[in-house]
């Protein structure tokens, strides 16, 4: 039976989870001792599907991101044109790749959108090889570039590709498919634990090997994310939890400058001229915005100031050009994303789609926080990118094809399948 969003009545989202996988698994939480009555329900490729008209929330999915990529390509603009004209360039020449990597993003957006959603679990493993030699690619004399003292990018012609982010698109479809496929035997800590545990230490270690902190603490929340939703118990991700913490640790204190780095953020006065000058500059840049900003273009931060203006710290100009209300109108558009996310996975018509929906909305979610933390100096400077406005074509693309994912399952909320679904 499928419940129309609208219709439920506002309980917790804990509830609802609960409630949602009742309804996947024939009115029982599925757990080990169960594994003979649930397996023959599981997931699986379904031959034809009749689609009704889009749910309120395709639409919401679809305006936001819209507005954020149009909005993200003009700060891209106004933040590092000066910079970019100072250096001998052309003003243009960083908005101009980024609307490139716009319209791929787009293509890539389009083509995840109509698919149907479940056909990704058919090539969960090839993209698994790929994202995994992808990791591998910086590594490869010739082709490998360090940037920032991150060993994370592919130079091929005139791009540069980060691997990483295209990962985060592979890891969500993974840890879906695992959980789908062992739906009947969630709190098998061999079966299901171990090989959950897998994704994230692959991914997430592979990131620190390139040096990408941020990215692997956003791999391993896409993991520990997709667990919750798809019903592991909470002792077993606890125990996943409190591992990748320990890991996270060791990984920061191996290096006295990285421990330093890291928690520069508690004393930004006194390293305000030395490891906590970025976070220092993009005070100065927000606190001169004031209410209503100084307009598009008018940013001071972005004359050199403020390091990585159009990249990490590009939030610093948006407050500064759009003011406390359009900072506020950005952080609200975040949220609505987030919001119409767990919408689309409550209302999933099955566990595949619920955990991609959840975990592409734990992906945008973590990322922002992670990124807009490290701007206003309440959490340590990490190098993500905030979403759909920072300047990394490698980042706008992928979160172009997430959005696609998230629209395809949505698109599919209420539609009735012809045959019934069985594990591939």
């Amino acid at each position: 039976m499928t419940t129309s969003v609208s219709s439920m009545a506002p309980v917790r989202v804990r509830d609802r989870r609960r409630a949602t996988l009742e309804r996947m698994h024939g009115g029982e939480v599925p757990t080990r001792r169960r594994r003979r009555r649930t397996s023959a329900r599981a997931d699986g490729p379904v031959p034809a599907e009749k689609l009704g008209p889009p749910p309120p929330t395709y639409y919401g999915i679809a305006i936001v991101v819209a507005v954020f990529v149009l909005l993200g390509l003009v700060m891209v603009l106004s933040a590092s044109a000066v910079t970019q004209a100072n250096l001998g360039y052309s003003p243009y020449r960083v908005f101009s790749r980024q609307a490139l990597w716009g319209a791929i993003g787009l293509v890539g957006l389009v083509v995840a959108a109509r698919v149907p959603y479940r056909m990704w679990r058919k090539m969960t493993i090839p993209l698994v090889i790929v994202g995994v030699a992808g990791m591998l690619a910086p590594f490869a004399p010739g082709i490998g570039a360090t940037i920032n003292g991150t060993r994370s990018w592919v130079r091929i012609g005139g791009f540069s590709i980060q691997p990483a982010e295209l990962l985060k698109v592979v890891v969500v479809l993974a840890a879906a498919d695992l959980l789908v496929r062992r739906r009947g035997n969630l709190d098998d800590a061999r079966g299901t634990l171990l090989p959950l545990g897998g994704i994230a230490a692959v991914g997430a270690g592979l990131c620190l090997v390139q040096g990408d902190l941020g990215s692997a603490i956003v791999l391993g929340g896409i993991v520990l994310a997709a667990g919750w939703i798809g019903g592991v118990p909470m002792t077993h991700l606890f125990g996943l939890s409190s591992a990748a913490i320990a890991l996270t640790g060791l990984f920061v204190m191996s290096s006295p400058y990285r421990l330093d780095r890291f928690t520069a953020f508690l004393n930004v006065a006194e390293e305000k001229d030395h490891l906590a000058y970025q976070t220092y500059q993009g005070y100065l840049s927000m606190a001169s915005g004031g209410l209503t900003g100084s307009g598009i273009g008018g940013s001071n931060g972005k004359l050199g100031y403020l390091p990585y203006a159009h990249s990490d710290f590009i939030f610093a100009v948006i407050a500064e050009e759009l003011g406390l209300i359009g900072a506020g109108a950005v952080i609200l558009g975040f949220g609505l994303l987030v919001w119409f996310g767990i919408q689309t996975a409550l209302a999933a018509p099955d566990s595949f789609g619920m955990l991609i929906a959840g975990g592409v909305t734990a992906w945008f979610a973590l990322q922002v926080v992670i990124n807009l933390g490290g701007v206003t100096g309440l959490m340590p400077v990490t190098g993500l990118t905030l979403p759909f406005f920072s300047s990394g074509g490698t980042s706008l693309f992928a979160s172009m094809v997430a959005v696609g994912l998230l629209l395809s399952v949505a698109r599919r909320i209420g539609s009735r399948q012809t045959a019934e679904e069985t594990t591939p």
